[in-house]
């Protein structure tokens, strides 16, 4: 048996998958996000772990054989998490989705320069990267960076508290833009940009490696048998691709979660000419290219509970029968933009409503707007002569029939959904599987184990009029975009 977490922004979810792939349980732990001001998002690594801790007694409550081989993590990516001497932790992790690093990130990117950080990295830095939150705490908390003993991301703290292993993997590292991610070790001139000595930073390990075993004490609370393997795991879109089989060179991934990300799998390193896209590790053990929107599924969950509140999801979308047809635009910036603008401060907002627009009118804008924003990163793809006509879905928002459907249309791509929707743990549980030797390679067991059993095809009238309505949503940014600087 395997155990597959997967740290999200507002819960951790673990489940146990057997040796042939079946998922035996799933369960789901929440833990509170703190935004001490405007566009800052906060969490406590204590949190996490406690989280975790208590979902794998609750994914194990009841079963008579509790031997487990091997875990892995899938995790949140880009967090600043920071210990001391102590290994204690020294203030609450800066997350993804903070804005709070303009000034950083402009300095990375306009004084220290875009073409030295493409050198050094294969990326630009985007305000959500963990080098500019570095910076951040050294320019505004002194005290705190002067203490910094460690600097790690989200998951790999999970890994730190089961193990002791002091470990990252080079999918997540390399979202950190401070890590040469084409040689895959960490950045000497990035390190020294950012002041540190290179003595804070973890190991880096392929994701499939194992790292450590989890410690005695802590096997023994949990009535664990067995010698129970760790391996260094995956950021948490790397993590989703191994989960729905978007691995090798040509797979892409669509993810519906709090953010959302275009995932495109390849055997080598590419960047394109304005950085748009992510150029990063992946934890088959090659590369990925991957563009990111900060609110995704967030926009409609925002706009249910907040706005309408109304928990009726499936509800809200029954009334929707005019695709392609809308007026109304919603533009997903909620938290800013990462793909393709790079643009921390631009808000979101409803165009070109009247009086006669309808409640089913914004709801559709929502779920469009959120299309049309993913449809930004894949033109970005379609420029570097990568040409997709398939792509697996997943996350909570790839329920929706509805919202499936628009996408698929949109993007003019067929959508794949798998059998089992659960991203990044399955992820998780595949590469504690191959880090335990139970398959050869993550290829081979993304394969075998995900199974594809429904698909979305286009339709061509939809192709065609949302062409036009992409066309149009194409020039809202640059017209809004000087009103938030």
């Amino acid at each position: 048996m395997y155990i597959g977490v997967d740290l999200g922004t507002s819960a951790v979810k673990l489940l146990a998958m057997s040796e042939d792939g079946k998922i035996l349980r799933t369960v789901s732990v929440e833990y509170p996000i703190s935004f001490p001001k405007s566009g800052w998002s906060e969490q406590s690594p204590e949190d996490w772990y406690k989280g975790t801790i208590e979902g794998i007694g609750k994914l194990l409550d009841g079963m008579e054989d509790r031997t487990v081989d091997g875990i892995g993590v899938g995790g949140q990516m880009h967090g600043l998490v920071i210990l001391d001497e102590n290994d204690e932790v020294i203030r609450p992790a800066i997350l993804w989705n903070d804005g709070r690093t303009t000034k950083e990130t402009d300095y990375l990117n306009n004084e220290i320069g875009k073409d030295k950080l493409s050198e050094y990295t294969g990326n630009i830095a985007f305000a959500g990267f963990t080098a500019p939150k570095v910076l951040w705490v050294k320019n505004n908390e002194p005290e705190n960076f002067a203490r910094i003993k460690k600097v790690m991301l989200p998951k790999d703290y999970i890994v730190f508290r089961l193990t002791g292993s002091y470990v990252s993997d080079y999918s997540d590292a390399s979202g950190m833009l401070l890590m040469d991610v084409k040689n895959k070790k960490w950045s000497e001139q990035m390190l020294e940009i950012c002041g540190l000595t290179g003595v804070e930073m973890p190991e880096l390990h392929e994701s499939f490696d194992t790292v450590g075993t989890v410690k005695g004490e802590i096997a023994a609370q949990l009535g664990i048998s067995g010698q129970l393997k760790v391996v260094a795991g995956a950021g948490d879109n790397a993590a989703a691709a191994v989960g729905t089989g978007t691995v090798g060179a040509g797979g892409c991934n669509l993810s519906l979660g709090t953010s959302g990300t275009l995932f495109i799998s390849n055997d080598k390193f590419s960047v394109d000419d304005k950085n748009s896209l992510h150029s990063f590790a992946h934890a088959d053990g090659g590369f990925h290219l991957m563009g990111c929107m900060l609110s995704a599924a967030s926009c409609n969950k925002w706009w249910m509970d907040e706005i309408l509140k109304d928990k009726d999801y499936a509800g809200s979308q029954t009334g929707i029968t005019k695709l392609g047809e809308n007026n109304v635009f919603f533009i997903p910036y909620l938290m800013g933009e990462r793909s393709p603008h790079n643009d921390p401060l631009v808000r979101a907002g409803f165009l070109g409503m009247s009086m006669d627009t309808t409640r089913e009118d914004m709801v559709q804008a929502v779920l469009e707007g959120v299309a049309f924003g993913l449809r930004d990163s894949l033109e970005v793809a379609r420029s570097l002569g990568i040409e997709i006509k398939v792509s697996n879905i997943c996350g909570g928002g790839a329920k929706s029939p509805l919202w499936r459907r628009i996408i698929a249309n949109v993007m003019n791509i067929t959508l794949e959904i798998q059998e089992n929707d659960e991203g990044p743990a399955l992820g998780g549980a595949i590469l504690a599987a191959v880090g335990c030797g139970k398959y050869p390679d993550v290829i081979t067991a993304s394969k075998s184990l995900v199974n594809v059993v429904e698909t979305v095809e286009p339709e061509a009238d939809l192709v065609e009029k949302y062409e036009k309505k992409y066309q149009e949503f194409k020039k809202i940014y640059p017209t809004i975009k000087g009103l938030y600087q």
